[in-house]
């Protein structure tokens, strides 16, 4: 236990000096010298306690661990697995017997008879306490008169406030007039923005601002570092920086000087010009910050024309502050009449928006149409019932949410003898002397008359994107009987939407009930007649590219898919070639097959934005695809997990459609171009207008995204409103960047008055011949807007073959797929549920632990 032993003569000298300090403590402030026995009498207790109280401390802070259990041990401790914290304690109660220092013997020993030594001090220790004493003294009163400087400091700048401001102004002044008329001005950016190079913009001019603080947020082309509580970074100074520190240096020498000549010298008599100086720096160091940046707020909100004419004007007190109250009265009247005119502004803003939008979208109160509400499940013969009737009729018109759809009526009804015509956006086949049309929801013209109009999948009304269309066709629609089909859960706002026209309701209910299997679904599980549904092209053509291997025949659909090629891919189920169909959700749109059983493979899509769980309506609408009437009596449905949850979706109560969305119709246009002519003052307008009860707008925004392409180019120049916005609302993908600039190309075409330029046609992979099928589209679209229609017959032609070419890649590439890793490549089970494999997924989170 050397430790202990030699830190214990340590302990002892400074139980020592305690002593010895305590009695200086204990004579300092006694007019009679008290004796040794006084002392003793008073402070025995705190003698005999002080040892104990420094050895311990002492003892336990510097003897190491293994030594203070070696110790307990020699006292009978067994410590071995003992922790720390009892260590310690055990360690601080047995250490209090270790050879205690008696300090009454050695008081005793030191001054009991050491009389001279005692009277020595306590004399030093009156001494050093009288000196102290007279410091603090002095010191109070030095505090004293700094307190007083300061109150008259801040009643000087109280007092002379108003006139420090007009010396700020005028100083300001002077420079902004050389600022103006010397510095170089740069483009506008984000301070933030260093790696942004600047472009020098010319001059400025006083005339381009009207207020200071618009010229306090230019660039000066510096670079500066600036500091911030926990980090500090780089950017462009603006001026704002620069006069913040002008005005700050400024007021540190004039108000500085000011307050010395006014300072009253009795405040301060008696003390060195230095220390007054010391005083006044600390006091002003805070106080001129905070003057410095109220002048500048101040000067801010000035005109910044007043302060650059001030410039010319020599400073005189009187004269300034007459200019300056001049100054206020008329930035005061000025900043009235601009807000008048803001008022004005806003009002007939108000007032132009109500008179273009506003009236558009109330729904009509009473029309002389005879609607047909068919309201009910999938597959419950709505649409059939509605056709019948469409077809008896002279003339009739069936609006299709779908181009597929579209064309299976058209088929349809010619086969049954009644002539049709087909339009869509890409296409038109005309039958002569035909007086039935069918046609996608958006070809719909409010000019047109038919004798019976037929508008399928109405429930679409809510889209955000598409749902206007629906809302156009059902409130414009020009015909004596209009048939309306549509989910359950749309029945009581379209009821509502008709207001008082005549309403027939027909409600369908399900021949062939839906039965949701017990077990969940494995693809082993397999059979003939099921449909496997999935939300995505690409698990698609992995999950038939596995059944196809296992020795099934597989029909595939999903949206990106020819409707020709999905047209091929049905009949061959329906003709019993395949025996399986892979579908997306497309499958719930007026798709009848003679579905056995429904299977969800997944039970999450993406919308666009996230991925989220399915709707209630969503999975109503796909499941209800299962069972045909004199095939199947019952419609089965199975889910690959989540079985409770999905089985709860089919069963309850689907959310009632509140809302319709709206968008721009030819009307509002129309309205528009009596105030303005440019797109981007009409989407400014279009997100002020406040969307009518019950309504949303259409977000516009792929049509934002395209009209941001062409903005102040020639091609908006010299297009006219309505045909820009007819361009920009082109039915066509635009996610893919080939076909934006295809679309760019071609509306340049029209506006140069040359041909438009073919589109771009690959066959090589099956995603290939997809996109050129959609860049065909879009070329169809351009020339039947031109009005080409020969030239659309060639291309229709062409479209078609190359949606063959699509059909028979299915039947060849497709089972060569394999589900890939998007990480390492490696191959994946046909069920495993995510786009990488578990040891890229494990290697990436534990990247991101380690950052």
């Amino acid at each position: 236990m050397k430790k202990i032993a030699s830190i214990y003569p340590d302990a002892v000298e400074h139980t020592k000096q305690k002593i010895r300090d305590d009695i200086i403590s204990y004579l300092q402030d006694k007019e009679i010298m008290p004796s040794f026995a006084d002392y003793v009498h008073d402070r025995k207790h705190y003698v005999e306690q002080i040892w104990i109280n420094v050895w311990i401390n002492v003892a336990s802070n510097k003897t190491p661990r293994e030594e203070k259990k070696q110790y307990l041990r020699s006292r009978g401790f067994e410590v071995d697995g003992v922790d720390r914290k009892t260590i310690n304690k055990l360690f601080r109660n047995e250490i209090k017997e270790y050879d205690p220092f008696s300090t009454e013997e050695w008081l005793y020993e030191t001054f009991s008879n050491a009389d001279a030594q005692w009277t020595s001090m306590y004399e030093k220790a009156r001494m050093d306490y009288q000196k102290r004493k007279e410091e603090e003294v002095l010191h109070q009163k030095k505090q004293q008169v700094i307190q007083a400087i300061e109150n008259e400091v801040y009643s000087i700048i109280r007092k002379n406030h108003h006139l420090f401001y007009l010396y700020t102004r005028k100083f300001v002044a002077d420079r902004l007039k050389a600022d103006i008329a010397t510095r170089t001005r740069y483009q506008k950016l984000n301070p933030h923005d260093i790696e942004e190079r600047l472009i020098p913009q010319g001059f400025f001019l006083v005339e381009d601002y009207s207020f200071a603080k618009d010229f306090f947020e230019e660039v000066t082309g510096t670079i500066q570092k600036v500091n911030y509580s926990y980090s500090s970074d780089y950017e462009y100074e603006t001026f704002y920086h620069v006069y913040d520190i002008r005005i700050q240096e400024f007021l540190a020498d004039t108000v500085l000087n000011k307050v010395k000549q006014l300072l009253s010298p009795k405040a301060y008599s008696g003390y060195e010009e230095a220390l007054i100086q010391d005083v006044l720096s600390e006091l002003f160091h805070d106080l001129l910050y905070d003057l410095s940046g109220e002048y500048l707020t101040y000067i801010a909100d000035e005109y910044i024309a007043d302060l650059v004419k001030l410039s010319e004007i020599p400073f005189d007190e009187e004269l300034h502050e007459k200019i300056f109250f001049e100054d206020i009265q008329l930035r005061e009247k000025r900043k009235a009449e601009e807000q008048a005119e803001r008022d004005r502004k806003k009002a007939e803003e108000a007032r132009i928006l109500q008179e273009i939008f506003e009236f558009e979208y109330n729904p009509p109160s009473s029309r002389n149409v005879h609607y047909v509400l068919h309201i009910g499940e999938t597959n419950t013969g709505k649409t059939f019932h509605a056709l019948q009737r469409m077809m008896n009729a002279e003339s009739g018109m069936y609006l299709a949410p779908l181009r597929l759809l579209a064309l299976e009526v058209y088929d349809f009804l010619n086969t049954k003898g009644t002539p049709c015509t087909l339009k869509t956006g890409e296409e038109e086949k005309v039958i002569p002397d035909a007086r039935h049309v069918s046609s996608t929801v958006e070809m719909f013209h409010e000019k047109d008359f038919y004798d019976v109009v037929v508008i399928d999948e109405s429930q679409m009304i809510s889209d955000k994107d598409r749902g206007f269309s629906w809302y156009k066709a059902i409130t414009k629609v020009q015909a004596n009987e209009v048939h309306i089909i549509a989910s359950k859960n749309a029945k009581d706002m379209l009821i509502q939407l008709l207001g008082d026209s005549t309403i027939e309701l027909v409600e369908y209910q399900r021949d062939i009930p839906l039965q949701v299997e017990e077990k969940e679904f494995k693809i082993k599980h397999v059979k003939k007649g099921d449909a496997l549904i999935c939300f995505s092209r690409k698990r698609v053509l992995e999950t038939a590219s596995r059944l196809q291997n296992d020795g099934h025949s597989v029909s595939m659909i999903y949206g990106s898919m020819p409707p020709e090629t999905r047209k091929k891919q049905v009949e061959r189920f329906i003709n019993g070639e395949t025996s399986i169909v892979v579908s997306t959700d497309a499958i719930g749109m007026g798709l009848n097959l003679p579905i056995r059983r429904i299977v969800f493979l997944e039970n999450s899509k993406f919308d666009g934005i996230s991925r989220r769980f399915l709707t209630s309506q969503e999975v109503k609408q796909i499941a209800g695809r299962a069972g045909r009437k004199g095939l199947y009596n019952i419609g089965k449905v199975a889910f690959i997990d989540d079985r409770k949850k999905m089985s709860q979706l089919l069963i309850q109560e689907d959310e009632p459609i509140h809302t319709f969305a709206i968008a721009p119709t030819n009307s509002v246009f129309e309205r528009f171009q009596r105030y303005y002519r440019d797109l981007g003052t009409f989407f400014e307008l279009w997100d002020k207008f406040k969307s009518p009860k019950g309504t949303k707008k259409a977000s516009l925004s792929e049509e934002r995204e395209l009209y941001e392409r062409i903005r102040g180019t020639e091609l908006e120049a010299r297009l006219a409103l309505t045909d820009l916005y007819g361009l920009l609302h082109l039915p066509f993908s635009t996610r893919e960047p080939e076909l934006i600039k295809q679309w760019e190309k071609n509306v340049e075409a029209i506006v140069g008055g040359y041909e438009l330029p073919e589109p771009r046609i690959k066959k090589r992979t099956l995603e290939e011949l997809e996109l050129s099928y959609k860049a065909i589209g879009l070329h169809l679209l351009f020339l039947y807007r031109l009005n080409k229609r020969t030239d659309a017959v060639y291309w229709e032609r062409i479209r078609e073959e190359i949606s063959l070419l699509v059909h028979e890649k299915l039947k060849t590439e497709v089972k060569n797929m394999q589900k890939k890793c998007r990480q390492c490549g490696k191959t994946l089970p046909w069920d495993h549920r995510y786009p990488i494999c578990d040891s890229c997924f494990a290697k990436r989170h534990k990247d991101y632990d380690g950052i």
